[in-house]
């Protein structure tokens, strides 16, 4: 297993419930890959260092896990699939 961390930027006009089941819906799909969430960090909306598809701000999420290394693959395909996620990083710590 390793160590690995995930930063993502959620738009910023979804409302509290929704932005709630999306950072639940990544951390449990983490779990059911066989992997351990050891920390979820949202930090808040920010503005964005450029416009993404003219939209200045965003929600970041900061979560650390680990897992096999043929899951972190997963992960970006569920980012890249979901259009409320602006942009996403996956790194090996």
């Amino acid at each position: 297993m390793n160590k690995y961390e995930s930063m993502y930027v959620l738009k910023p006009d979804l409302d509290e419930e929704t932005r709630k089941s999306l950072i639940e819906k990544f951390k449990s799909l983490v779990e059911e890959n066989g992997g351990k969430v050891e920390k979820v960090d949202e930090w808040g909306q920010r503005k964005l260092a450029y416009e993404i598809n003219y939209i200045k701000e965003g929600y970041y999420v900061l979560m650390t896990f680990e897992s096999g290394p043929e899951f972190p693959l997963e992960l970006e395909r569920n980012y890249n699939i979901n259009d409320s996620v602006l942009r996403f990083n996956v790194i090996r710590l």
